[in-house]
Formats: C-alpha cells, structure tokens, sequence
C-alpha cells in the first residue's frame, strides 16, 4: 500500500460518515466517532507492516494502539484484512470479523455483527465474502463460505447461511429473500467509483 492509496481509503472512510473530506472534518469525526478513529488506527496498521522501514517500530506502536481498541470497543477486526475503501461502524460494539473475511466498498457494519467461519458437516464451509454497498444490520451473523452480493442489505438479527444474489433483501432466521429493493437508502455518502 502506497501512501496516497492510504490517504484514498480513510478520505473514503470518513466520507461515509458525514460527507466531508476535509482536514476540519477529519478531525471533527475523530473526536466524534469511535467506529472511525478505529477505521483509521486500523488502516495505518496496514500500511506501516507493508512498508520495509516502518515494519519495526512504527508498526508495533500502531498495532498497539489497535489492540487497545479492539478491547475498549469490542470490535475484532484485523489490521490484516482485506476491505474496501469505506468502510462505515456507526456503532462500534460487539463486532466480531474472521480474519480471511473479505469485505468490499462502501460497507456498514452495526454494531453486534459476526462474520464467521464454519467447517466439517457445514453445507458452506469457510469464510463470508461481502460485496460492495452491503449493509449489515445490528445483530447480523453470516456463517461459513457464503457470498453476499452487492447492494444487499441482511436485516438485524438475520442469521444468514446462504449466498445472497445482488440487491437482495435478507430476513429471518435463516435468512431469506424479502425484496430485490437493495441497499440503497441504507448505504448513503459513498464516493464515486472513480475516486
């Protein structure tokens, strides 16, 4: 990771959260939102192990930091994964991720969401791919090797245990197709793909 590709990912970052990109804005939501002072610690973990005169020092520094947050919010995401620029925790608490999880652009993790593994007699085993725009409601599980498409929205406290076709509107326990109305409206201030 270069560092303007870092400075994309946490402008996108913070422009979930209130459409602003500015240096004013970074730090109004820094001070403001927990779910993106962890966005940003996160990602600079990222980039400081990718860099050669960074991976010593530096780094472990920042990955400090990143486990002290983990703890005080209850969000377990790993510096080491990969997601899409834009990533939106409106409320960090309870959000357990698998580190081989995959998780696209412009995506909203509420708080009490798990993304987990399954193996052995599962239908699905693995590790959940998430598409881009995808909202994931409070309380959502996705289990196993499933592929969420993009612009999904998966209700709170679905539990869902297969994949989801794009624009898909998941519900229940287990999950099922509500609607093919999509994220949109659940998924807001997101950059234009150019960016």
């Amino acid at each position: 990771m270069t560092f303007h590709e870092l400075r994309r990912v946490i402008t996108a970052d913070q422009y979930r959260y209130e459409a602003g990109s500015g240096w004013r804005d970074f730090i109004r939501q820094w001070i403001k939102e927990g779910g993106f002072r962890f966005n940003v610690i996160m990602r600079l973990c990222s980039f400081f192990r990718s860099q050669p005169l960074t991976r010593y020092g530096v780094y472990h520094i920042c990955l400090w930091m990143h486990r002290r947050m983990q703890v005080k919010y209850g969000v377990y995401i790993e510096s080491s994964m990969q997601i899409g620029a834009g990533l939106y925790i409106g409320h960090p608490n309870s959000i357990v991720v698998n580190t081989r999880c995959i998780i696209g652009k412009n995506c909203t993790l509420s708080h009490g969401v798990t993304l987990g593994q399954t193996h052995g007699r599962s239908k699905h085993p693995g590790v959940p791919v998430i598409g881009d725009r995808v909202y994931l409601g409070c309380g959502a599980k996705i289990l196993g090797g499933i592929h969420v498409g993009d612009d999904v929205v998966v209700a709170p406290n679905a539990v869902l245990t297969k994949d989801a076709p794009p624009s898909a509107v998941m519900a229940g326990i287990p999950a099922k197709i509500q609607s093919l109305e999509g994220s949109q409206g659940y998924v807001s201030n997101t950059l234009p793909p150019d960016f």
